[in-house]
């Protein structure tokens, strides 16, 4: 086959390499427009260590990207002058440069032929290789000159980021928070290759704004950011490449292929810098596409269908994932009144990828400290969360024990649930089940009531032998409204219904979509 790929960055330059490798009579040509070693970034990571699919499509290129890992398990959340530490979670990165460069490496060592420096501007004179893989990143230009085939949609985050760098090498995945007259900043940090970090910093446009750094220039946004992040630094200060204020671009799209072209990484997709899985997920298209080439043979159609469908549900996944950590870190000044404990554990969690249980196996010691901080505990062991008390507004329980009892068939509260004066199990809060307003209101004949004088005295009863056991009683009521069952009591099956009465019995049923809800 003669293949052509647009874009030397890692989805690109690891597919063309992998179609090589897996058959050298390929005419594999990679075009980039940029120099060769040229990248814009830091570092790239990976949020586990999960590789074994890059060890089994390459061994080569997998024992030289991991010979270069810095590799981390902790997550640093640093929130109103404390330090919040979660373990466990096993992270790799490496320079992004240092990845290109042995991509690009693996290229020429199996024939592929770079031609860098070469812009891409005539998308008819490369349609007619059998196969043209469009990765040339989120600002695609061949999607978007096949705009009408691959229907592209791209949505614009609401905050406002800048990546940059850093000679502060940092030892966890860190997450600093900072105010200031203008409003609420956000740093996104973690090391690449053991002396130098990935610094991301973001805020929403209407802070971004307030702070001038719309019409800033790099030198002014670099002492900006330096000043405000001086203790996350600890004396480092930032570096730019190419650095901008720029919003995330979420792209998604209708089809990832159309004849002979196949869009690949973030032309057919992104997701937001915050879950760390970019790159991860780029080269995993590489290798689900030369998978799929290998096996299909000479049904081209057929390989990239099994490409997308094998990729587009664990992408979408992921898109997901991370369209709840954008949008958590586009609305964090909703937190910044909670303690830095519950602070941190709700970033943890905010993309539903990780919860509790996750953490505790994780980091059992995390896990201890957020049960102790919920607990208000000042000793080594707290209580299982179900025996912490709960507080709503004036209701305080000593535990979260809740014992809901079915009713019985009494004719009165006593009768029907008399049982309850004798439990003694340590329930904190008992809730009846409905309870009738009125007599009308009942669904059923036996249904409790709170309408009589008897009813009155029955739960007085009742509500008192609770109290004095400690515990507290909720009181659910409710109607059953046009659809109620059972007439009032002692009224005739005959008797005319009063003016403005509801008909609790029709030989005609007013039909569903008539009823008031």
């Amino acid at each position: 086959m003669r293949i052509v790929t647009v874009g030397g960055g890692p989805a690109g330059l690891y597919v063309s390499l992998l179609l090589k490798k897996s058959n050298p009579q390929h005419d594999v040509t990679l075009i980039e427009r940029n120099p060769s070693g040229a990248t814009y970034g830091w570092g790239v990571v990976f949020s586990d260590r999960a590789l074994s699919e890059f060890r089994d499509a390459d061994a080569r290129t997998f024992q030289e990207i991991t010979d270069h890992f810095v590799l981390w398990d902790a997550i640093d959340v640093r929130f109103r002058g404390e330090i919040v530490r979660s373990g466990g979670h096993v992270f790799a990165g490496l320079s992004r440069k240092m990845l290109l460069s042995i991509l690009q490496t693996r290229c020429e060592e199996l024939g592929v032929k770079l031609r860098f420096e070469t812009e891409f501007d005539n998308l008819e004179e490369y349609r007619q290789a059998d196969l043209l893989i469009a990765a040339d990143g989120v600002r695609s230009f061949v999607r978007d000159a096949l705009a009408d085939t691959f229907g592209p949609r791209v949505h614009l985050g609401g905050s406002k980021y800048i990546w940059y760098g850093t000679s502060l090498p940092l030892d966890s995945f860190t997450f600093s928070f900072r105010e200031n007259d203008h409003g609420l900043f956000q740093a996104h940090a973690y090391p690449f290759d053991g002396s130098t970090s990935t610094f991301i910093v973001e805020c929403t446009e209407d802070v971004w704004r307030g702070a001038g750094l719309d019409t800033a220039d790099e030198e002014d946004s670099i002492a900006y950011c330096e000043k405000l992040f001086a203790d996350d630094l600890r004396g480092s200060g930032l570096m730019s490449n190419n650095s901008q204020w720029i919003n995330f671009v979420t792209v998604r799209n209708r089809t990832w292929y159309r004849d002979n072209v196949v869009l690949l990484g973030d032309a057919a997709h992104t997701a937001h810098f915050s879950i760390g899985s970019g790159t991860k997920l780029a080269m995993e298209d590489a290798i689900s596409l030369a998978r799929a080439l290998d096996q299909r043979g000479s049904d081209l159609g057929a390989a990239l269908a099994d490409y997308e469908s094998e990729r587009r549900p664990i992408v979408e996944r992921f898109q997901q994932a991370a369209a709840e950590s954008r949008t958590y870190f586009e609305n964090t000044a909703r937190y910044v009144h909670f303690e830095p404990m519950q602070f941190a554990f709700h970033l943890l969690t905010r993309s539903g990828r990780i919860d509790y249980d996750v953490l505790r196996i994780r980091d059992p010691a995390y896990a201890d400290s957020v049960d102790r901080w919920f607990a208000r505990s000042p000793g080594a062991v707290a209580p299982p969360p179900l025996f912490t008390p709960l507080k709503i507004r004036e209701l305080a329980l000593p535990t979260r024990v809740v014992r809901s009892p079915g009713a019985g068939e009494g004719a009165t509260p006593s009768e029907s649930l008399g049982s309850l004066l004798e439990a003694a199990d340590g329930s904190a809060l008992f809730v009846t089940p409905i309870v009738a307003v009125s007599s009308e209101g009942r669904i059923t004949p036996t249904d409790l009531g709170i309408y009589t004088a008897e009813d009155a005295e029955a739960w007085h009863e009742i509500v008192e032998g609770i109290h004095q056991r400690g515990a507290t009683i909720g009181l659910r009521i409710g109607h059953a409204g046009r659809r109620g069952a059972t007439r009032p009591r002692n009224q005739g099956i005959d008797r005319p219904l009063q003016k403005g009465a509801w008909p609790l019995l029709s030989a005609s049923p007013i039909p569903y979509s008539n009823r008031n809800p």
